[in-house]
């Protein structure tokens, strides 16, 4: 009697735990089991700093907190780990800091746009939603969470705010600022980029130019090229860095930066090979975007590992102190 007792209350143990032992998440997939998480309320210190945002052609005012909500539906997929969404929270909000206290791009008229070629991608609560679909409150509470639950943590560089670049892939390294841009950035220096290939979406892609094609694009920037002859014979020397991205490639007797002729081809990143084949150019691309600062991909494969946002801020970001910052405005 007293052993079938015992199992009986074991039984109706695990008849209740069952239940809850399927709300775990299974580790390093991209679909969430759990449906609800514990939302945090809003930040102290975001909430403080009012900012006036170029929206298209209108400024609206929104706090720092609200604005950067936005910027982490638009930039970050928020099905990511949710260190991974904090990592991203710090740098856009340290971003954000640094294009204000530097003077930014819009005068007085505004402090930060939603324009992300001049400042950082937004998207409204409502556009996320319709495109999140049925994990519209899982996904929002998610992005809310990773901006409060940093609230005012700052990436600093001699106590200021740094320039928190980030890109979606880097093609195994990520790249130091000199090699992209004009100034060498002691804390924007080349570090593994620790993103899987295989998790990757387009993480290798092709580009394929006919020679007319190809002469249109590359002769409006240089109209001094020589693209007369075959067209084996217009790709010249190419030097590249220790991660195989294009440093300068030389094309129809000029010499440009692997930066500039991936903006001139709209190529998804600098680092590429080049061949001709069935009177096409064609070009082989690796990972997307600039590649300097936070890997996005990257920073999701850390969190994965169990790394927490700092451990992944302090690998992207060379030499740097996080910690909560009062922004300096002056209007």
């Amino acid at each position: 009697m007293k052993h079938s007792a015992t199992v009986s209350i074991v039984l109706c143990c695990l008849l209740f735990l069952l239940p809850l032992l399927t709300l775990v998440p299974r580790i390093g997939e991209g679909e969430e089991e759990i449906t609800q998480i514990e939302k945090l309320p809003p930040g102290q210190q975001d909430a403080a700093t009012t900012l006036r945002v170029l929206v298209g052609d209108t400024v609206e005012e929104m706090t720092l907190g609200d604005y950067l909500q936005g910027v982490l539906r638009a930039e970050m997929p928020a099905s990511f780990e949710e260190e991974a969404l904090k990592a991203q929270a710090v740098a856009a909000r340290t971003y954000t800091l640094y294009k204000i206290e530097t003077g930014g791009n819009h005068g007085t008229d505004a402090d930060i746009c939603t324009d992300s070629t001049c400042c950082q991608a937004y998207l409204s609560a409502e556009k996320a939603a319709s495109n999140w679909g049925e994990k519209a409150e899982l996904y929002e509470t998610k992005i809310d969470n990773a901006v409060a639950g940093t609230d005012g943590e700052t990436i600093l560089y001699g106590g200021a705010p740094i320039l928190a670049v980030f890109h979606s892939s880097s093609a195994g390294m990520t790249r130091s600022s000199g090699e992209v841009w004009t100034s060498d950035l002691p804390y924007l220096q080349s570090v593994e980029a620790m993103e899987d290939p295989e998790t990757v979406p387009n993480y290798y892609s092709t580009a394929e130019f006919t020679a007319q094609e190809f002469k249109e694009r590359f002769l409006a920037s240089h109209p001094e090229a020589d693209l007369s002859g075959d067209m084996s014979s217009w790709i010249g020397t190419i030097t590249r860095s220790e991660a195989n991205n294009v440093d300068t490639i030389t094309v129809g007797g000029v010499t440009v930066r692997g930066t500039e002729l991936r903006s001139i081809l709209s190529l998804r990143s600098a680092s590429f090979d080049v061949e001709v084949k069935n009177e096409k150019l064609i070009f082989y691309v690796t990972g997307f975007g600039h590649g300097v600062g936070l890997s996005q991909y990257g920073a999701n494969e850390m969190a994965q590992e169990g790394k927490t946002y700092l451990d992944i801020l302090n690998h992207y970001y060379t030499g740097v102190t996080i910690t909560t910052y009062v922004p300096k405005l002056t209007r």
